[in-house]
């Protein structure tokens, strides 16, 4: 058994975390208990490595983020997409566009 933090970090980032963020601008947790559920995955998998202490301490000395920061980051750039009309969806649907006095353009989000 493999017991190489980087070979283990490769090994995680290449075929476990995959499957814990597809998709995640639609899926994404929003209750505390669920996002513990997702991140339970990634400390489990840090804390089988040796030598390393608490769990952020260990995603900083491995260099790999918290999931709930990716999905945050997966968020705003799936935002930013739909109001640059890079993916196909209505952003009229999402936000209404402001246009202020000074010429600057501000996207506000709709109630659900």
């Amino acid at each position: 058994m493999c017991r190489d933090g980087i070979t283990l970090v490769k090994a995680f980032t290449t075929y476990v975390r995959p499957l814990v963020e597809y998709a995640s601008p639609v899926w994404s947790p929003s209750t505390l208990t669920a996002i513990d559920k997702i991140e339970t995955v990634q400390r489990r998998f840090t804390n089988r490595i040796p030598g390393l202490q608490s769990h952020s301490v260990r995603l900083t000395l491995l260099g790999i983020g918290s999931l709930e920061a990716r999905r945050l980051k997966a968020d705003l750039l799936y935002v930013y997409k739909i109001l640059f009309k890079y993916v196909d969806v209505d952003s009229e649907s999402f936000f209404s566009v402001i246009e202020t006095d000074n010429g600057t353009i501000v996207y506000k989000l709709l109630p659900c």
